[in-house]
């Protein structure tokens, strides 16, 4: 998604861990992984001259609660009933990390899953997406056979919302290249 806006980047994973408070809100949440995951990288590795870290983070929430990602397929069952049928907000926080300081954007879209039959169930969770997702599915792939609706931004739902990035990019002389 980085490389539709024409900007050259190379990916260094974090080794940050995914464990902030779980009490605090979800926007607070994915705003604290996505900030420490760019602060991981750029203490590691360094912010390259003339350029930026960007770290980001999504979570879906229901009912004012984040969901995180689903350890086994029972708990991705557990996550997709409980989303079935209903409307949820995906939040994807965005931090850029320069010479200059950092930059910081939360973007939030929502997302309606249709009601999902046992077969639909058991088809998705045995194509093993849900692995490593937040909320346990992917629009972006056989997860959009679960999807109703979409309100918002889809790339802030697949987990980098391009124009936020474009933003901060922008704001820090780095876009248009």
């Amino acid at each position: 998604m980085l490389g539709s806006l024409g900007v050259p980047f190379r990916v260094v994973a974090s080794e940050e861990a995914e464990q902030s408070d779980v009490g605090l809100p979800a926007a607070e949440r994915v705003m604290a992984h996505a900030r420490g995951k760019a602060r991981d990288v750029a203490g590691r590795v360094g912010v390259p001259e003339g350029g930026a870290v960007l770290g980001a983070d999504t979570e879906v929430v229901l009912d004012g609660r984040a969901l995180g990602k689903a350890p086994g397929p029972t708990e991705a069952r557990a996550m997709l009933q409980a989303l079935s049928g209903r409307t949820h907000q995906v939040m994807t926080g965005v931090v850029l990390v320069s010479a200059c300081g950092e930059r910081e954007a939360l973007a939030t879209a929502e997302v309606r899953l249709r009601e999902i039959d046992d077969a639909l169930m058991d088809w998705y969770l045995a194509q093993g997406e849900w692995q490593g997702r937040a909320g346990a599915y992917a629009i972006q792939g056989a997860g959009a056979a679960l999807v109703q609706d979409v309100t918002g931004d889809p790339s802030a739902i697949i987990g980098l919302p391009v124009s936020d990035v474009a933003s901060l990019l922008r704001a820090e002389g780095l876009f248009p290249p």
